[in-house]
């Protein structure tokens, strides 16, 4: 294994909350700030996919010590749902497979499929995810399995995961806009999966914004455009 990049900034330690724009990685993000502050140490607290927006930390100096903390606590999405397929991937990136449902769902239907995914549940995280089986990454199968179909998709297990509340903002057939509050390990692509089973439609993720991640919110971030004017200033300190 390598060794960490140096800390040219020791005197930087702290949070900066990024709003991430889509099509971006984040450890994109992570070279961007690494860049911009001269040097400094740097990590981010939990991931977002290049086709996810919104609340992305990134922790300087001595705080990078604290992301298995900041990774632990409550986050908030808003999910758009496309309820008319399923995909390989359980985002708008897989092969779909369309779904013609028996009746269109109504909203008090969804609402009530909704409530029932709230609280400690178990979830299987999608098949092209970063998770390991068998010492490989889960996506790295799938994609083999794609090649050869004697290999097929991974077979995930479930696993415990909280969803403090999922409250519907949009709903117009097939599209469905959630506020999603959940704790960490939580797949949203999982939940649109599993809300189109319990339905009886599809169910992918064509959509997300990560608005909250602990304490820190949407409000409190930065664009990318303001790391060109970096200032220490910028910095939040991590929540006692």
């Amino acid at each position: 294994m390598g060794r960490s990049p140096k800390n040219h900034r020791p005197d930087l330690n702290g949070v900066l909350v990024i709003d991430k724009p889509l099509g971006l990685s984040s450890a994109a993000v992570c070279r961007a700030v690494r860049r911009a502050t001269g040097g400094a140490k740097v990590g981010h607290a939990g991931t977002l996919d290049p086709l996810a927006s919104g609340v992305l930390l990134v922790c300087l100096g001595s705080a990078t010590k604290m992301v298995d903390r900041l990774m632990a606590g409550e986050k908030r999405y808003l999910a758009d749902v496309d309820l008319s397929a399923f995909s390989t991937t359980d985002d708008m990136e897989g092969e779909a497979v369309v779904i013609e449902p028996a009746r269109v769902p109504d909203r008090a239907s969804i609402e009530r499929a909704c409530a029932a995914m709230v609280g400690e549940v178990m979830q299987a995280p999608p098949a092209f995810s970063a998770v390991h089986v068998g010492g490989e990454r889960a996506y790295k199968l799938a994609r083999r399995g794609e090649r050869d179909s004697s290999i097929g998709a991974p077979d995930l297990p479930a696993k415990p995961v909280v969803i403090h509340a999922m409250d519907i903002l949009a709903y117009d057939w097939p599209a469905l806009t959630l506020d999603v509050r959940c704790g960490k390990g939580t797949y949203i692509r999982s939940i649109a999966r599993d809300l189109g089973r319990a339905l009886g439609t599809g169910g992918r993720l064509s959509g997300l914004r990560r608005t909250r991640v602990g304490p820190f919110t949407i409000d409190d971030a930065l664009t990318m455009d303001a790391l060109e004017h970096f200032d220490a200033s910028m910095l939040r300190e991590m929540p006692v």
